[in-house]
């Protein structure tokens, strides 16, 4: 498929333009009948008007069935057209003339889109180069299109940059996403220069804002000096290390890497005479370091005599100390001894009175009461879901300090321990404990039973 034909009256056609170059609308060529006599450019075959599917609805001329095989308008890609459409309408948005497919009439070349000036001075064409081509073959068309007076830029779409990117006046290009109605980017090929780091730097344009520039004049073509061909580049998985010739690049990029090139004896001399300086605060840095590392020395012997007086004066009041320590923790000890001898008479006192501080605690209550208070009990273990095996249990027991246990599937509480026996039953503060009233709660609390472990039956004091 091609972008222009030849029509036997309007002459050359070319899809890219409104009027198709020669005053006719897409309607007068696209299943016109009777059918115009449509003929390719480059090989003469016939050619018929036709387009893609919905929704782009790209123009293009088709090879009629039987066509030469040494057509090359027939076998470029998709991807080629699109590319060249791009090309030649940015070229038409820079304010110049784009025609497609223009051969030279000696047959020397064929630019896929020529841009021509306004006062048709100018001729710059536009060659979009995707299938592989050495860097020999590229260079000998490029001096053919200058033999000719023609300016070139070769345009490659491919994800990597070909060999040939830098020998020749080219830049790469991506398309746009999918989903993305902007315009082709130019990714590679396009630099300045930075005239503090000393280095090219790529630069990222949309290729219609490129185009303008280049026609305009505002970019050139011009060579890296050799301290600067190679290229790093940020990409996702790190750092890219590139070799460019040649770039497009501002005029006052072009000069910042003249005048970088030109100061480089300067800054050399200026770099030797920082390395002297950083050499000599290096030496005097190291004397200062030997004259304090003696002075520390010194420092550190004195530090070390002090240290020493100082540990055998801490020593002799270490021992002191000591010894202070060992009389109070004598003395200590024997009032530890006191302490437990008199806890021990106190408890033996206690045991020997059990029997009779627990009949004077349990002769507070009134048989009534008494009967009272476990019926009350009774009916706790009831609303608990706990039947009582001992209901009619009495009798104190010394382990629970004299209160009555009641069990049921175990141990279900304590009935009225008494409070001056509870210091010889620790057991108490871990079991359910049942008293009349909040005085009794009261009494118990005090003996050091924990609060959460009682349960007053409200029951009144009176007989």
């Amino acid at each position: 498929m091609a972008l222009t034909a030849l029509h036997p009256e309007a002459g050359r056609l070319d899809v890219s333009q409104p009027d198709l170059g020669g005053g006719l609308a897409w309607s007068d060529i696209y299943r016109a009948r009777p059918r115009p006599g449509l003929t390719c450019p480059e090989c003469g075959w016939g050619v018929h008007a036709k387009h893609t599917p919905r929704p782009r609805r790209v123009r293009m001329f088709a090879h009629d069935a039987g066509r030469p095989p040494q057509c090359t308008l027939a076998e470029e890609s998709w991807e080629h057209h699109l590319l060249k459409l791009e090309m030649a309408g940015a070229i038409r948005a820079a304010g110049w003339h784009a025609d497609m497919e223009v051969a030279a009439h000696d047959g020397t070349w064929r630019a896929d889109v020529m841009a021509t000036s306004p006062d048709g001075e100018r001729r710059m064409a536009w060659e979009a180069q995707l299938s592989p081509i050495t860097v020999d073959d590229i260079r000998a068309r490029t001096a053919r299109y200058r033999a000719h007076g023609i300016g070139v830029c070769w345009v490659s779409p491919h994800a990597r940059a070909p060999l040939w990117m830098g020998e020749v006046p080219s830049i790469r290009v991506r398309p746009p996403l999918d989903d993305d109605p902007g315009p082709w980017m130019v990714d590679d090929g396009l630099a300045g220069f930075d005239p503090v780091g000393g280095r090219w730097e790529f630069r990222v344009e949309p290729l219609p804002r490129f185009v303008d520039w280049v026609l305009r004049g505002s970019l050139i073509t011009r060579r890296a000096l050799p301290d600067y061909r190679q290229v790093s580049r940020t990409v996702e998985d790190g750092h890219e290390i590139h070799v460019r010739d040649l770039w497009w690049t501002s005029r006052k990029s072009a000069d910042a890497q003249v005048e970088y090139e030109r100061l480089r004896p300067r800054r050399e001399a200026a770099a030797r005479a920082r390395e002297a300086e950083r050499q000599e605060r290096a030496a005097a840095a190291a004397r200062r370091r030997s004259e304090r590392a003696a002075e520390y020395q010194r420092r550190r012997a004195e530090a070390a005599e002090r240290g020493r007086k100082a540990r055998a004066a801490e020593e002799e009041r270490g021992r002191a100390a000591r010894r202070e320590a060992a009389q109070r923790r004598q003395a200590e000890e024997e009032r530890r001894l006191a302490r437990e001898e008199l806890e021990r008479a106190r408890r033996a006192a206690l045991e020997r009175d059990a029997t009779r501080i627990a009949a004077a605690w349990w002769g507070r209550l009134s048989p009534a009461q008494v009967e009272e208070m476990f019926a009350a009990v009774c009916e706790e273990a009831e609303e608990d879901g706990v039947v009582l095996s001992d209901p009619g249990a009495r009798e104190g027991v010394p382990a629970f300090a004299y209160g009555v246990p009641l069990h049921g599937g175990g141990l279900y509480g304590v009935v009225r321990p008494c409070p001056a026996l509870a210091v010889l039953s620790p057991q108490l503060a871990f079991q359910r404990i049942f008293v009349r009233n909040a005085r009794e709660a009261h009494e118990l609390t005090s003996s050091g039973i924990p609060p959460w472990r009682i349960r007053d039956l409200e029951l009144p004091d009176s007989r």
